[in-house]
């Protein structure tokens, strides 16, 4: 009998362990899933609620007969303004070239921005560095990239982060947060983190953590057309 009921035991406890790593495995998937990019853009009250919605601009509904001649009237300049009235402006800051010259986020308004909070000792943001990089590359005339760097003078100084884009050849500009004027302005509590600001300056989009090169082009399509 005592045989049997140590058996008994051990499959129990063994059930038990199975049940609680598949719902341990669940809880993480979910929490992967989740981490993504999320639309700052207004939602209407009839837009749906789910995750791809969260991630993309919902398509305008046709106009009907009886709105037509309401829609009709508003130009595109004062829908356009209309749309930036309920967005945010991006908050301003101050960072660093690698020459310690002072660079001012407000003086790239005008056109659209790729802003990127990064480390040289932060794995995820060193994943996600190639596709910026590709980016860069192709939008580099159109949109402005800047690769904000979090120089604490310690852990990262202006030495350590540019030996490593030297090392890795990577063409953006990268800036530095010297005295932390960008990243407390942000609220940056985790790296990396990306926020795509439209041609005036209002905050569309934002991602914490590593994006692949689908959800960066998904982010600088909302900011940028072709």
């Amino acid at each position: 009998m005592n045989s049997k009921k140590k058996t008994i035991l051990l499959i129990l406890i063994f059930v038990a362990l199975m049940i609680g790593t598949s719902a341990l495995y669940t809880s993480l998937s979910q929490k992967v899933e989740s981490n993504g990019l999320v639309s700052d853009l207004p939602q209407t009250e009839s837009a749906p609620s789910n995750k791809e919605e969260d991630m993309t601009l919902a398509e305008e509904s046709t106009p009907t007969e009886e709105t037509a001649s309401a829609v009709q009237e508003s130009t595109p300049a004062e829908e356009e303004e209309a749309s930036q009235q309920n967005l945010s402006k991006a908050p301003d800051f101050k960072i660093y070239d690698k020459d310690g010259n002072p660079v001012i986020l407000s003086s790239y308004f005008g056109k659209p921005i790729v802003l990127n909070f990064w480390a040289s000792w932060c794995g995820p943001c060193k994943s996600e560095m190639p596709d910026f990089d590709e980016a860069y590359k192709k939008y580099g005339e159109e949109i402005e990239f800047l690769m904000v760097n979090l120089t604490d003078g310690s852990r990262e100084t202006v030495e350590s982060a540019s030996a490593f884009i030297a090392e890795q050849s990577y063409s953006f500009p990268v800036y530095f947060d010297n005295d932390s004027s960008a990243s407390l302005t942000y609220s940056v509590v985790s790296i990396p983190t990306t926020y795509f600001i439209n041609s005036e300056g209002y905050l569309t989009a934002h991602a914490t953590g590593a994006i692949d090169a689908s959800l960066l082009q998904q982010g600088i399509s909302m900011i940028y057309s072709e």
